[in-house]
């Protein structure tokens, strides 16, 4: 039975391409983006919010009332540029701090069952490789990796401390693919921007909770929790113009561009 989710983040580069595959799973799905211009997404129903506005994400939340949100929520813009990089990190971080606050609030105010949050996976203390989900993030780093770090210890707290609302975070890896800026593999734990999206599809549909790696196979992190519990492969995900609505990956419509 579809359930109704909220997608916070829309039309962000995972948003993008999620948004298409919960439609076609028979979901009810709105989603929030920042900019009045961008209310209209691929036919999906879009609201315009700024997270850090409590009061009115509030009253939306209420309005909308989803059994599941979705957090993709970031703000990367000029993080390429040495010049404007500093700015954008702290800017990020605001968002996964002040912003994810204000969502879980919002969340917990309108009954919200389950949420499921971006994170990332290369936050890791240093230590022995290949990280598992219970290994201590890198809290005693040094700026600028600090305030990123500490902008995802805050923001999977409060998700996953958000009781009774169940919560999931997704660490994804360097995320390559449309969108991203980056056509091939890259970092130390790539991650294609359909297989990202495909994990938020699985997280949301079976409620599973807890901390998930999303990363295709690699030496730094494991991924064998998100296999064995949310069934994602990192070679299995609908695209955006498929036809197919899975979780399952049984038919090569399933399989990402340029995948075997």
């Amino acid at each position: 039975m579809g359930q109704r989710i909220l997608v916070a983040g829309a039309t962000g580069v995972i948003g993008r391409r999620l948004m298409p595959l919960l439609t076609r799973a028979g979901h009810d799905v709105i989603g929030i983006t920042r900019s009045e211009l961008k209310t209209r997404e691929r036919g999906a129903e879009m609201v315009a919010a700024d997270v850090f506005d409590a009061a009115a994400l509030t009253r939306i939340m209420a309005s909308i009332r989803p059994d599941i949100v979705v957090h993709q929520l970031t703000d990367l813009s000029g993080l390429a540029d040495p010049a404007t990089a500093a700015d954008a990190i702290r800017r990020n971080a605001r968002i996964r701090t002040e912003g994810t606050r204000n969502l879980v609030a919002a969340a917990l105010a309108a009954d919200v069952r389950h949420m499921v949050a971006q994170s990332i996976a290369w936050a890791y203390a240093p230590g022995p490789l290949p990280h598992a989900e219970d290994d201590a993030l890198d809290i005693e780093a040094g700026e600028p990796r600090s305030i990123t770090v500490h902008g995802v210890a805050a923001l999977e707290a409060a998700v996953l401390n958000s009781r009774p609302m169940k919560g999931t975070i997704l660490r994804y890896g360097q995320l390559y693919g449309p969108g991203t800026g980056r056509d091939r593999p890259t970092g130390s734990a790539p991650l294609h921007v359909d297989a990202a999206a495909y994990a938020a599809l699985l997280a949301a549909e079976p409620g599973e909770t807890g901390i998930f790696n999303i990363a295709e196979p690699n030496p730094e992190v494991l991924t064998e929790k998100a296999t064995s519990r949310l069934g994602w492969r990192d070679d299995c995900a609908c695209r955006p113009d498929d036809r197919c609505a899975a979780p399952a990956c049984d038919r090569p419509s399933h399989h990402r561009e340029g995948s075997q």
